[in-house]
């Protein structure tokens, strides 16, 4: 890691930054990687802005400690209501937890969409509830065959408060995302795949091993046109062709003015392997 990267400070994950890869691992095994009643979501935020300003960095993944990935949200706290634990995320009247929930856990799919670079999550294990939305809310997905993933709300009479169905089904389409959250029901790695919700399956101690292989590979791509091509891949989402396609000409128009543009040509054409700076 350069000495001049500065890294956020954490609370309840550890952040290390490698050959412009950054690995955030969740470390509340204790509760499963549980995103509420812990500081996981501060955490996430913290990297996600990081991560935008940092020039240094240009592949995010995030793991869990632990055998889980994510149980999302903390059941035990749903059953600290008003007059026991006031204090509760999910205690209060209809105005009050709809505030928890917009100052809370929704401030990590608007920031998730933001995010410059690729994110890859490596799901070690249960990704349960929110926790399952926040990989649908990566790039890419890998599963340790231990993985088990399910939107799970309905099974405890809430909806997926953190915006799960908007990703979910422009993820594997409507159809498959109706299914899975109006049964609530939990699926093995091995589905996941045939889903399309994981790109690939591991055995576990394969798993960070082959996140970090994918990610460094990105992470040798010129930095402005890698995070260029992100910001296209998000806009291509929401916009209708001809806005998009001016888009597209702008991007290209900065990408042909760069440095790393002409070394990769001149790389190409010398038959040797390029060194970009992010110029």
């Amino acid at each position: 890691m350069s000495n001049a990267v500065q890294l956020p400070n954490l609370t309840d994950s550890q952040l290390t930054l490698s050959d412009r890869v950054a690995t955030l691992t969740f470390q509340r095994h204790d509760v499963r990687n549980a995103l509420t009643g812990t500081a996981l979501i501060d955490d996430i935020l913290s990297v996600v802005d990081w991560a935008n300003r940092e020039p240094e960095v240009s592949v995010l993944i995030f793991t869990g400690e632990g055998s889980a990935f994510s149980a999302g949200g903390n059941i035990k706290e749903m059953t600290e209501r008003e007059g026991t634990h006031s204090d509760g995320a999910f205690a209060g009247d209809v105005y009050t937890v709809q505030n928890r929930y917009r100052q809370g856990i929704q401030r990590i799919p608007l920031a998730m969409e933001k995010l410059d670079i690729p994110v890859i999550a490596a799901v070690n294990g249960p990704a349960i509830g929110a926790g399952f939305d926040l990989t649908c809310m990566c790039d890419i997905r890998i599963g340790s065959s231990a993985a088990k993933l399910g939107e799970t709300f309905v099974n405890l009479g809430i909806i997926p408060g953190d915006g799960g169905a908007w990703f979910l089904q422009r993820l594997i389409g409507y159809q498959r995302a109706a299914e899975l959250t109006l049964t609530g029901r939990i699926i093995a790695a091995d589905e996941a795949r045939e889903l399309g919700i994981l790109l690939e399956v591991t055995e576990p101690d394969a798993l960070l091993p082959r996140a970090e292989a994918l990610a460094r590979q990105i992470a040798a791509k010129p930095p402005q046109a890698l995070r260029m091509t992100k910001r296209l891949l998000k806009s291509a989402q929401r916009m209708e062709l001809p806005e998009f396609l001016d888009q597209c000409a702008l991007m290209q128009g900065i990408c042909h003015n760069t440095a790393d543009h002409m070394e990769a040509v001149t790389a190409f054409v010398e038959k040797r392997e390029p060194k970009f700076n992010g110029n």
